[in-house]
C-alpha cells in the first residue's frame, strides 16, 4: 500500500471542517534561548476529547459503509483513541465498544464511557487490549478501528500538519510524539508534501522507543518490554503501514528520559497554563533535552492533555526535583538546645521553603552528642540549592545528602 498523499488529507481536512477545532499555536519564549530562534506549541491538548485522536477516529468511521457503521466498531486503547473513537461513532450514529489496559487512568476511562461506549478492561497493556478487539471483531463482526495503521487514521491525524503550515508558514522544524507513528506519519505526509524541506521528528519515550529498533532493522520490531508515564505512546511495535510512513518521511526518531517528560508537563503547565499528559509532553521534553538541535523556527506538537490528577500531582513533584526545585540534604549538629532552631532560622533567612523535617539521634554514623537533621525544602532552582548548602556549611554544620 502507497503513503498516504497531500490530496487525501486535505479531503479529510474538508470533512473534519465541522467536528473538529483548528486548534491553537502557542508562542513559547520560554524555550527560545536554547535553540536560536523562535518556538511555537501545536496545543491538540485543547481538541475535543482532548487529544488529537479525533480526526483520524472520526475519517476511518466516516469512511465505513452504512452496512458496517450498522454492525458497530470496536477499538483498543490507553485512553486518548478510546474517548476519539467513542466519541466519532457517537456522531456518526454506531455503537463502539473500547478495550482499554486494566491500568487505563479513570479520567479517560470515564470520558471513554461518557462519550458513550461500551468499555472493557482487559491485559496490562495496550498490546493485551488490542488481541482482545481482534477477537471481539471476528465473533461479532463489529469493525475494528486501529488507533494508527490504517491510511484514513494517518489522513484525518495528517489534518494537523495542514494547519501547522498556516498558522507558522516559515516552520523549519516540526517535533511530534510518537507511539504507533500515525501521527507523525500523518503529518510528515501533509508538510513533505507542501514543504520537502521541513524537518519532521517523532520522540519517544526511551523505555518504549521501537521506532529506532525498527528503523535500524528495516522492519517492525516488537519490544520486550516497556516501562513509562508516557502511556499513550507506549506502543510495542509499529504497524507495517505506519512503519512505511515513517521510514519514508520523518527524517529523525529521537527518544527523551522519564525527569525530561516530568520537566516538560511542568514547565507547560507553570509556564503556558496548560494542562499536558506526559505522552503530549513528549516534544517538549525533546526541546529540552536536545537544546540546538533543531532548527527554527520549531513547532513542538503537544499531542493529548488527558492526564490523572494524582499522576499529575506526582509528574509536578518529579519535575521539580528533576528542574532542581527541591533539596534533599541531611546535617550533623550540635546536640544542644537551639541547634536545630538555629538551622531552620537559616533555612528561612536563605529564601528555602522546609516541607518536611526530621530530627534523629540514632545513627551509627553519629558521634556522641551530634543529631542529625534531615531536611527537604523547596527552592528557587539549582543555583539556590547550590547557594543553601554552601551557607549551610559555611555556618558549620556538616552537610551530607
Amino acid at each position: 500500500m502507497g503513503l498516504v498523499s497531500v490530496d487525501t488529507i486535505r479531503e479529510a481536512r474538508r470533512l473534519l471542517e465541522s467536528v473538529v477545532r483548528k486548534t491553537p499555536m502557542e508562542h513559547a519564549r520560554d524555550l527560545e534561548a536554547p535553540h536560536g530562534g523562535p518556538v511555537y506549541l501545536k496545543c491538540e491538548n485543547l481538541q475535543r476529547t482532548g487529544s488529537f485522536k479525533i480526526r483520524g477516529a472520526y475519517t476511518r468511521i466516516h469512511g465505513l459503509t452504512e452496512e458496517e457503521r450498522a454492525r458497530g466498531v470496536v477499538a483498543a486503547s490507553a485512553g486518548n483513541h478510546a474517548q476519539g473513537v467513542a466519541l466519532a461513532a457517537s456522531l456518526l450514529g454506531a455503537n463502539a465498544t473500547v478495550f482499554m489496559p486494566e491500568r487505563a487512568p479513570l479520567p479517560k476511562l470515564a470520558a471513554t464511557r461518557g462519550y458513550g461506549a461500551d468499555v472493557h478492561l482487559h491485559g496490562d497493556v495496550l498490546e493485551d487490549a488490542l488481541v482482545k478487539a481482534t477477537a471481539f471483531a471476528e465473533q461479532t463482526g463489529a469493525v475494528f478501528i486501529h488507533p494508527f495503521d490504517h491510511p484514513d487514521i494517518i489522513a484525518g491525524q495528517g489534518t494537523v500538519g495542514l494547519e501547522i503550515l498556516e498558522q507558522v508558514p516559515d516552520v523549519a522544524t516540526v517535533v511530534v510524539a510518537t507511539g504507533g507513528g500515525g501521527l507523525v506519519g500523518g503529518v510528515a505526509s501533509a508538510l513533505k508534501a507542501e514543504r520537502p524541506e521541513i524537518r519532521v521528528v517523532g520522540v519517544q519515550a526511551e523505555s518504549a522507543a521501537a521506532f529506532p529498533l525498527s528503523l535500524s532493522a528495516g522492519n517492525p520490531v516488537r519490544l520486550d518490554r516497556m516501562q513509562t508515564m508516557a502511556d499513550g505512546i507506549a506502543v510495542g511495535e509499529p504497524g507495517p503501514i505506519t512503519f512505511e510512513h515513517v521510514r519514508s518521511l520523518v527524517d529523525d526518531v529521537v527518544t527523551v528520559g522519564e525527569e525530561s517528560l516530568s520537566r516538560a508537563v511542568l514547565l507547560c503547565l507553570e509556564r503556558r497554563k496548560l494542562v499536558v499528559e506526559p505522552a503530549g509532553a513528549a516534544a517538549v521534553a525533546a526541546l529540552l533535552e536536545h537544546p540546538g538541535v533543531f532548527e527554527p523556527p520549531i513547532v513542538a506538537v503537544l499531542s493529548g492533555g488527558n492526564v490523572d490528577p494524582l499522576l499529575l500531582l506526582q509528574i509536578i513533584q518529579h519535575g521539580m526535583t528533576a528542574a532542581g526545585r527541591y533539596l534533599s540534604l541531611r546535617l550533623r549538629v550540635p546536640d544542644r538546645p537551639g541547634s536545630l532552631a538555629r538551622v531552620l532560622s537559616l533555612v528561612g533567612e536563605l529564601g528555602a521553603n522546609v516541607l518536611d523535617v526530621e530530627h534523629s539521634r540514632i545513627s551509627g554514623r553519629l558521634a556522641m552528642g551530634e543529631v542529625e537533621i534531615a531536611l527537604k525544602l523547596e527552592t528557587r532552582g539549582p543555583d539556590h540549592c547550590a547557594d543553601v548548602a554552601a551557607q549551610l556549611q559555611r555556618a558549620g554544620f556538616r552537610l551530607s545528602y
